[in-house]
């Protein structure tokens, strides 16, 4: 029996093509399924800046990974049943792009225990699901500093999407840094309850101007309320993506994203079996986000405490919530000289102190 076996296996090595053998043994590449909130050919803002990051990846790859973009999904009742089918349909790993789509990716995780997923500025883990953000409140820091040296009606504008400890992050850090050079700064903020929603996010910008704001913020992710500036005469700053050709004169500098070395170094783990389902927050030293050229319109002397504020974040040297601090309702938080934690900051659910307005229920 084991010289007709040795035969046997001689003859399929002579008759098969050696081509054809190697493609039986030669493992498939890994499908990843990247999912967008809104159009992937937006052109401008945070969907614009994931699928930059998704070609970069793409491209690096080759055919040694499947990188497949679905977009225009709003929310995880509509994610679930396009990840279970693509899931039927062999897709090995997700990479969601947005928080929307939380509690989707927690119900998959259990479901497919074996598919490796990732979820944008989440901040549930389970043990095949993770986490990748940035700390974009270092961002808000510069746009604070830089809003609160040149408002003329110390009034800031703010229109924010949903109140997630990522958006309430961006909101506190903001105002700390506006109030640290310009007591007498206030902010009024406008909650549009979406992410993108154009029309919602002009109305906001119109409103907030015309009760005084002469400098707007957003995170949103449409170029609309760039535009309403720079109809209206006043300034503003671009949020995930270089907004300036929406307002060249409006436009105070924007926050620009960079994810393409992140999706490669994960995708890289796992082709090589080492994907852990970690709680990644890159800061500003890691460049995912960078900040853009400052505009002319901003004083000399603001440009250098801005220049200055950038090199000291990338450093590590200041940071964005530093005590005393308390909380909207007068309850300390941080001490003197006393520093946010990650995981405080993961979960922040409140204002700082100082900042009017209530927080909206999550929807």
């Amino acid at each position: 029996m084991r010289k007709i076996s040795f035969l046997y296996l001689l003859a399929l090595s002579i008759f098969v093509p050696a081509g054809l053998m190697a493609q039986t043994t030669e493992p498939e590449p890994p499908k990843i399924a990247f999912l967008y909130i809104s159009p992937a050919d937006d052109p401008t803002g945070w969907t614009r800046q994931h699928e930059r990051g998704r070609r970069s990846a793409s491209a690096f790859f080759g055919r040694k990974a499947q990188l497949d973009y679905f977009d225009n999904i709003p929310d995880s009742e509509t994610a679930l049943p396009i990840m279970r089918q693509l899931v039927e349909d062999g897709y090995d790993m997700f990479i969601l792009t947005s928080v929307l789509y939380q509690n989707a990716a927690i119900d998959l995780s259990f479901e497919y225990p074996d598919i490796k997923i990732e979820v944008a500025t989440g901040y549930v883990r389970t043990e095949n699901l993770a986490t990748y953000s940035a700390r974009f409140y270092e961002g808000r820091v510069v746009h604070g500093i830089i809003a609160g040296s040149m408002t003329e009606t110390n009034k800031i504008g703010y229109i924010a999407s949903l109140p997630t400890p990522e958006v309430l992050r961006g909101i506190n850090a903001a105002f700390l840094a506006a109030r640290s050079v310009n007591p007498d700064v206030e902010f009024e903020i406008i909650w549009v309850n979406s992410y993108y929603n154009p029309e919602r996010e002009e109305q906001a910008a119109r409103s907030l101007v015309a009760n005084g704001a002469d400098i707007l913020m957003q995170h949103t992710y449409t170029p609309r309320p760039m535009e309403v500036a720079e109809e209206l005469g006043v300034f503003a700053f671009g949020w995930s993506s270089e907004m300036r050709e929406f307002g060249p004169t409006a436009s105070l500098t924007s926050t620009i994203d960079h994810w393409g070395p992140y999706y490669i170094r994960r995708i890289r783990e796992l082709i090589a079996g080492e994907w852990e389902n970690t709680d990644v927050v890159n800061s500003m030293s890691s460049n995912t986000q960078i900040i853009g050229r400052l505009s002319e319109e901003i004083p000399n002397r603001v440009t250098l405490m801005a220049q200055d504020a950038i090199t000291r974040l990338r450093s590590g040297e200041i940071n964005a919530f530093s005590g005393p601090i308390r909380r909207q309702n007068g309850d300390g938080w941080l001490a003197s000289n006393e520093v946010a934690s990650e995981s405080d900051l993961l979960l922040m659910d409140f204002f700082v102190q100082g900042i009017t307005g209530l927080i909206p229920e999550s929807q």
